[in-house]
C-alpha cells in the first residue's frame, strides 16, 4: 500500500533528528509518487547524480543532513507538492503527473527545468505554481 506525502501545519523544527527523519520520509515518498528517476531525485536535493547510497539511506529512514541547501531545497519540493494538490483537488493522479509531463509553458517538462536549473529551478517552480494558484 503506498502512503501519500501529508501536510501538517504544525511547525517542525529541523535541529532535531526526528524532524529531518520525518522530512526525508515525505521527501522519498513524494519523489516515488512523481515517478523521477534516481538521478533526477538527487539533482533536486542538490546531490551528485551518482549519490545513490544517499538517497538509499534517505528511503531507510536516515535524517535529511543538516545542510540549510537540502533543507530549503526540501522545503520548496514540498512547497510544489502542495501547490500541485491545491491546483488539482479532484485529481490526485493529475498532481503527481504533473512534474514528468511536458508543460508547454515552461517548454519543457517541470523536472527538467528544476534540474536544469539546479535552486533557482525550483524557486521558479514554486513561483509558477503560486501565479497559477493566484496567490
Amino acid at each position: 500500500m503506498r502512503t501519500e506525502p501529508q501536510d501538517d501545519a504544525a511547525p517542525i523544527d529541523l535541529r532535531e533528528r526526528d524532524a529531518r527523519e520525518r522530512l526525508a520520509r515525505l521527501v522519498t515518498q513524494l519523489f516515488e509518487r512523481w515517478g523521477l528517476s534516481t538521478a533526477e531525485q538527487a539533482a533536486l536535493l542538490g546531490l551528485s547524480p551518482d549519490n545513490r547510497s544517499t538517497l538509499a539511506r534517505y528511503r531507510k529512514g536516515e535524517p535529511l543532513a543538516d545542510s540549510r541547501d537540502l533543507l530549503d531545497r526540501a522545503g520548496h519540493l514540498l512547497g510544489i507538492h502542495k501547490s500541485l494538490r491545491i491546483l488539482f483537488p479532484h485529481d490526485r493522479d493529475l498532481a503527481y503527473r504533473w512534474m514528468t509531463t511536458p508543460n508547454r509553458r515552461l517548454a519543457a517538462r517541470p523536472v527538467d527545468v528544476a534540474v536544469r536549473r539546479g535552486f533557482e529551478g525550483l524557486l521558479a517552480l514554486r513561483r509558477y505554481l503560486d501565479f497559477e494558484r493566484g496567490t
